[in-house]
């Protein structure tokens, strides 16, 4: 399998912490994609051009890291880092969601300091997200206690700690929020030391 990635993205940076948590690495190639560039050969392998894509061969394979990150979880055994059914379950897909959202956030944020000339970026579009990204930092301050968050690895820690550990790290939407948030900085700064987080530090932004 070839999971083709930019090393940016934190979408497929989920995606890679899954396999090095899973142990999948021989069994995964990791595959720098050429994206937003004019007749890419990676648009022949995944026409949208998205990140992250595992290929699986014979002309198949997934986009979107949700589902990539449940294939690879369940390619092996323990530890499992998805959701069961029932109530514990879907307290956990509520927190993916929450923590998928800030993802969302920061990522529109990021793409207008990255792709846009200063003269052409939205500061609408900036001022939201920058809003939204404190707005969430104290809401998962406020939910540290709950299990799904301070238990054992699962793929709502995952994200969370690829939005609170992103390439603009250590602030969010450029604005400084550990200070005010101590418990939450010391859970992202825990999670960041795993092995696997550590391993996929993505690159710092460089603006247009």
């Amino acid at each position: 399998m070839k999971l083709h990635i930019t090393p940016g993205s934190p979408y497929a940076r989920m995606a890679r912490i899954v396999i090095i948590e899973k142990g999948l690495e021989d069994r995964v190639e990791i595959v720098q994609a050429k994206t937003r560039t004019p007749d890419s050969p990676y648009y022949a392998i995944n026409p949208s051009g998205r990140v992250p894509y595992l290929e699986l061969g014979g002309g198949k394979g997934y986009e979107d890291s949700p589902l990539i990150c449940l294939y690879l979880d369940r390619l092996a055994g323990a530890p499992a880092l998805h959701p069961g059914d029932g109530p514990d379950g879907l307290e956990m897909r509520r927190l993916e969601a929450m923590a998928r959202s800030m993802v969302d956030g920061l990522s529109v944020w990021g793409r207008e300091i990255i792709y846009r000339p200063e003269e052409m970026r939205s500061q609408r579009i900036m001022e939201h997200e920058a809003a939204r990204a404190l707005r969430m930092a104290v809401a998962f301050d406020q939910e540290l206690a709950n299990p799904v968050l301070a238990g054992p690895l699962n793929i709502a820690q995952i994200t969370l700690g690829c939005a609170l550990n992103g390439p603009g790290a250590p602030k969010l939407c450029g604005q400084e929020w550990r200070a005010a948030r101590p418990k939450l900085a010391a859970w992202a700064e825990t999670i960041a030391r795993r092995p696997s987080f550590a391993a996929t530090v993505p690159p710092p932004p460089k603006a247009h």
